[in-house]
């Protein structure tokens, strides 16, 4: 799999991921903590090694 494809495919998951996040939430929109939780922001990953 292309380096491309790998990272266009970790976008999309990301960003179902913001879209369950969204329509399971209470409010008329998320929180910035909300998205960051959700996105795991400040997370150590080795995914882009």
């Amino acid at each position: 799999m292309a380096v491309q494809d790998h990272v266009a495919l970790a976008e999309i998951e990301l960003c179902g991921e913001l879209i369950i996040a969204a329509s399971a939430a209470r409010g008329e929109r998320l929180s910035l903590e909300s998205i960051d939780q959700v996105l795991r922001v400040g997370e150590d990953s080795g995914d882009w090694d």
